[in-house]
Parts: structure tokens; C-alpha cells; sequence
């Protein structure tokens, strides 16, 4: 989840943009029964032994075709869906569910387990056009050393990153470029009202919140608290990233620190919820079906976590301990109904862009 930005939000440019490069075919000929081809954002992974046995236990052979970050997928999926380069197509979020089903981009399943998915994460009801796969949090984060170094206590809140004491210390990505970057405006959409979020904003302009284009920028360069933005020389205190963004700077340090350098203001949170379907048109349906079914077992489920620094949705999966001691979710995230995003979504990236950008 951590490198999914996505260009052009805008549907009809965002659409316009992929056609002019033309589309592929490139999903498995239907006599080719025994391959399941999966079409994914470029953050999809999983442990090699954990397919593996998928594969041996069903028979299908997996292909996986990474397209780009998580709108680039969805918009080059929906151009493709009459020939479609795949089978099943995993990333789309809550974000950008409504385009994907408007666009009829997938046809109903109800995926083996679903029953143990929690209902909250059942974003498209009884229809089963999508399967809930994992969830996460976009959260700001903050570096500990920072904070303890001016004896400053972190933003706890949204309303906290508007006050003096933060001034010129958050980085947040573009709304209109990326997946994080939106779901933080939609956070403070949900938080502030349909005409309240454009005055938060406006606070947040002036207290010198600075923008840059996608979550890699922001986090690796910018943010003075992860690995990648001391070694880049980042100043920023503050970044729009995820509740797990803390465990991962764990896991991937050598030697591993006995904390994590980065804590998250939970009271700035937006739940992201991420899902997978059966493609229209999908040359092996049947394979598809069977991987759907595979996603919610508990052995992915359970896998996912240090793979893709994703929490699971299926009710009993275990976490690994760096997740519940460095990442746990948010404890009351904001959320936005699909149906909500769906109707304001476009227009409130056109305002929020006038106001921040310009």
C-alpha cells in the first residue's frame, strides 16, 4: 500500500491520457485454462511460498501483471474491460470503487469466506462485485526524534495541524495524484462537512503545509523521520503516509531498532478499504473464482501484513508482532460511504486543487 499514487483522477482525463497509449491484450488465450492472470497496482506481493501452494493445491498457474500505481490500473482496466488483460484485478480502494463498478468493470462472485469479513469492509452490499482483501489507515506521522528534540508534543488531531506550533512542518501528497494524498482530503471531508473541509484547507495553507506529487516524494525525500528522507536530507516533521508506515521503518532497518523512529496522530486518520474482483470478459473465470476464494483464506490473509503493510479483513487473522506493537489501526479512523465519495469526489479535487495549488 505504500507506493500506490495514481495520476489523473479526473475521469475523463485520466481515461484520455491511457487510451492515447493505447491498450493490450495481453491476458492468456481462453484454451489457456490452466493460468489465472492477476492485474494488479505495482504494490501487489506476496511470499513465494504462500503461492506456491496455492498453485499446487488448485492447479492454476499464476501471471501477474503489475500496471502501474493504483488509479493508472483501475482507469487502464476499465478502457481494457471489453478485452480484457486478465482474469481478476486486485487494488481498487474505497476511493475509486464507485468508478470501477459505474464502469461495470467486474461481474458478481461471492468469494468462499466472505462470511468472515466483517460487514464493515462489505462495501458493495449484497452484489458482490468485489471482495474485500485488506484495509488500512492513511494517517499523518511524525518523527519522534523531532518532536522529543523541541520538546513539542506530536499533532494529535486534525485541528492540531493548523495551530502555530506546526507551522511549515507537514508534507502531504497531491490530492489529485495520489492515493494517500486523496484519501486525506476525504478524511477532512468527513471530519469538517461538504463546505468545511474548503475552510480547514484554507487553514492549513496558511500554517505552510507543503504539497508534492506522490507518497514516495514525500515520504522518502521529505519526511525527516524515515530512513530514506534523513539519508535525503528531508526537513519535514510531518507526513501524510499510513498507521503502518511505523513497522515497516522496523522491519527494514538494519539492525532492526528496539522502537520505531515514527509515531502516527491517530486522530488524523482516514480507513482505506482495498478490494479484488472478477473481471468482465475474464478468459478463465473459473481460476479466477478459485484465486478470489484463496485471497480470503487465513494463510494470505495472514501473509499479508509484512508483504504489502496491509491489515487483514477476515475476522481471527493473526498480525504479526511489529504490527500490533509498532502499527495497530486506528482506533476511530474517519470513513466516507462509496456513494458519498462517488457523487463528490471530482468536484472536490477541482476546489481543492484552485484552493491549495494556486
Amino acid at each position: 500500500m505504500h507506493n500506490k499514487t495514481f495520476v489523473a483522477v479526473a475521469t475523463g482525463l485520466g481515461l484520455l491520457a491511457l487510451s492515447a497509449c493505447g491498450t493490450s491484450s495481453g491476458g492468456p488465450s481462453a484454451a489457456d485454462s490452466r493460468t489465472v492472470t492477476l492485474v494488479s497496482h505495482d504494490s501487489w506481493s506476496v511470499s513465494k511460498n504462500v503461492l506456491a501452494a496455492f498453485e499446487k493445491q488448485s492447479g492454476y498457474k499464476v501471471k501477474v501483471l503489475e500496471d502501474g500505481d493504483a488509479g493508472q490500473a483501475v482507469n487502464k482496466a476499465i478502457l481494457t474491460k471489453d478485452n480484457p488483460q486478465g482474469d481478476v484485478f486486485f487494488g481498487v480502494d474505497n476511493t475509486l470503487l464507485s468508478r470501477a463498478l459505474d464502469n461495470g468493470l467486474f461481474q458478481p462472485y461471492e468469494a468462499k469466506g466472505l462470511g468472515q469479513v466483517d460487514a464493515s469492509f462489505r462495501l458493495d452490499g449484497d452484489k458482490h462485485r468485489v471482495t474485500p482483501v485488506d484495509h488500512g489507515d492513511i494517517c499523518v506521522n511524525y518523527d519522534k526524534k523531532y518532536f522529543a528534540d523541541h520538546k513539542l508534543a506530536p499533532p494529535a488531531s486534525f485541528d492540531d495541524l493548523t495551530k502555530p506550533a506546526y507551522r511549515n512542518l507537514l508534507v502531504t501528497e497531491n490530492a489529485a495524484t495520489s492515493s494517500p494524498g486523496l484519501g486525506f482530503l476525504l478524511g477532512t471531508a468527513a471530519r469538517y462537512g461538504d463546505t468545511g473541509w474548503q475552510q480547514y484547507w484554507t487553514k492549513l495553507k496558511a500554517n505552510g503545509v507543503k504539497v508534492v506529487d506522490g507518497w514516495e516524494q514525500a515520504y522518502d525525500q521529505e519526511f525527516s523521520g524515515s530512513a530514506g528522507g534523513r539519508k535525503a536530507g528531508g526537513d519535514r516533521p510531518l507526513v501524510v503516509s499510513y498507521a503502518s508506515s511505523p513497522p515497516a521503518e522496523v522491519v527494514y532497518a538494519k539492525p532492526r531498532p528496539k522502537s520505531a523512529p515514527t509515531g502516527v496522530a491517530q486522530g488524523t486518520c482516514f480507513r482505506q478499504v482495498e478490494f479484488a474482483g472478477l473481471l468482465s470478459g475474464a478468459h478463465n473465470p473459473k481460476g479466477a473464482k478459485a484465486f478470489l476464494d484463496f485471497l480470503l483464506t487465513r494463510r494470505f490473509q495472514e501473509d499479508m501484513p509484512l508483504n504489502m503493510y496491509v491489515y487483514p479483513v477476515v475476522k481471527g487473522a493473526t498480525v504479526p508482532p511489529e504490527f500490533t506493537e509498532y502499527g495497530p489501526p486506528a482506533t476511530r479512523p474517519e470513513t466516507m460511504a462509496p456513494a458519498r465519495i462517488a457523487a463528490h469526489r471530482d468536484p472536490w479535487v477541482r476546489s481543492w486543487t484552485s484552493l491549495v495549488l494556486k
